[in-house]
């Protein structure tokens, strides 16, 4: 570590809150270079970055074709109050609005703000609004919509709700199909179907508290989801899940939200996550590699009759910096590219061979118990030896290593980024560049091999 460095994190520990970011490593790891897949640090090191900064950054760092949108816009319309309208802003939505009405045949409007948190803090409103105030949601265990108040009411995980309370009703939580985790005697597709039959229930009368048949109302408005969950370790649901309980929500008037915050921009083959599995949300609540990680915004997609000026008004929400000019161009650039290369190919080819080098480390380690993927959205469950007891600790020494920058690579001290999910902090969540080469999947599992080799020898 450079003397600079040093510094930096003596006056990070005294004069920068702690509560705004997450230290993985102790201390934390500072990078002052990217390019393509890499970050690198002081001294040149490079890291091959498997997590893109949790999937904002889909199409590589320093991004030139993006990159250059950014600095274009600087020059011509860099700022200006959102009171007023600039063309990318227009130009982005009919993009959106026009792909969602080919896709699911609902003419709709896009909404923005400056983060995904926010972006789902808004779809609350919108679904409150329209749902006659009703403030009651269902969302999934494992689910994670964000950390502001109304988000984290929300998202499973207590840890986030604990100090702080939040704002209205806490979601009931529904379990999700995790199939490594499943029943067992059952396949995953009947795992499935059981949790399917297990929330239509609560609707069978009166007394599970969630339905009023003499009326035909439910108590709650919507059921959030994330098609693929993400924090919680890229768990990806048999395919006959979803379209089991999109009958239930339908036959009970439940708005269907769905977050695409981490899974969309075609992190799993497909612009939106939800497009795998054959149903149509009233919601859709977008972020993150909207603008590559050069900006911060995000937004939703809401079906017409929600969110008309009539029902939702100038005024409903409103932030300084939504749909700012930077974000809209580069955003507006991200889509043109997107349209413009089949990415749907390059996404699903690249995932299989990426998925393929993870089981043949799985048949190498024991102590992986399970892989999977759908896309460039891959996971990898660390265990104990027998396969399946969780191995956290595991997990995190392989972080630490990684983030030391002395693995080694075709002679070469190199360091490798990995992502932490999951229900038991024991998954590897990968989310590549959507550019990596072969070549960088190569590396990659070359260096996830050494890295167990080495955890393993440590702990």
């Amino acid at each position: 570590m450079t003397p600079y460095e040093e510094q930096l994190l003596a006056d990070e520990a005294r004069y920068c809150s702690h509560g705004d970011t997450v230290h993985y490593v102790n201390p934390p790891k500072i990078f002052d270079g990217c390019e393509g897949s890499y970050l690198f640090d002081a001294e040149g090191t490079p890291y091959l970055d498997l997590q893109m900064w949790y999937s904002a950054v889909n199409f590589g760092y320093a991004n030139p074709r993006l990159n250059d949108a950014l600095k274009k816009q600087i020059d011509v319309l860099p700022q200006v109050a959102s009171q007023y309208l600039h063309p990318t802003k227009i130009e982005l939505s009919k993009v959106i609005a026009q792909d969602m009405e080919r896709k699911f045949g609902l003419p709709g409007r896009v909404h923005y703000n400056v983060g995904g948190s926010q972006s789902i803090d808004d779809s609350l409103k919108l679904v409150r609004n329209y749902c006659n105030g009703k403030s009651r949601m269902f969302a999934f265990e494992g689910g994670y919509h964000g950390r502001t108040l109304g988000a984290s009411s929300i998202t499973s995980s207590y840890r986030y709700r604990r100090r702080f309370g939040h704002f209205g009703e806490r979601a009931q939580f529904i379990p999700f199909p995790y199939p490594f985790r499943r029943q067992k005697g059952m396949t995953p597709e009947e795992y499935a179907d059981k949790l399917v039959a297990d929330f239509a229930r609560l609707f069978e009368n009166e007394y599970h508290g969630v339905w009023d048949p003499k009326v035909q109302q439910s108590e709650f408005a919507a059921f959030y989801i994330e098609p693929i969950q993400g924090t919680g370790g890229y768990v990806i649901p048999p395919r006959n899940f979803y379209k089991g309980l999109k009958k239930v929500l339908d036959d009970h008037g439940i708005l269907l939200v769905v977050d695409e915050i981490q899974m969309g921009f075609y992190r799993t083959g497909k612009l939106w996550s939800v497009e795998h599995f054959g149903i149509t949300p009233d919601v859709l609540v977008f972020g993150k590699a909207l603008t590559n990680g050069l900006n911060p915004l995000a937004g939703i997609w809401a079906r017409e009759e929600m969110i008309n000026p009539t029902t939702f008004p100038v005024g409903s929400t409103h932030s300084t910096f939504a749909s700012n000019p930077l974000g809209t161009a580069v955003g507006l650039e991200v889509m043109q590219m997107l349209a413009e290369k089949d990415y749907e190919k390059q996404v699903m080819e690249s995932g299989a061979y990426f998925l393929e080098g993870l089981k043949t480390l799985q048949r190498q380690h024991p102590e992986i118990g399970d892989v999977d993927g759908l896309g460039l959205a891959l996971r990898a469950e660390l265990c104990e030896a027998d396969g399946f007891t969780p191995n956290k600790a595991l997990l995190d020494k392989m972080v630490d290593i990684g983030l030391s920058g002395t693995l080694e690579y075709q002679g070469q001290r190199t360091g490798l980024v990995l992502d932490v999910g999951g229900y038991y902090k024991n998954v590897i969540t990968f989310a590549p560049s959507l550019e990596i080469s072969r070549s960088e999947i190569d590396q990659a599992i070359v260096l996830l091999d050494q890295l167990i080799v080495r955890a393993k020898r440590e702990l």
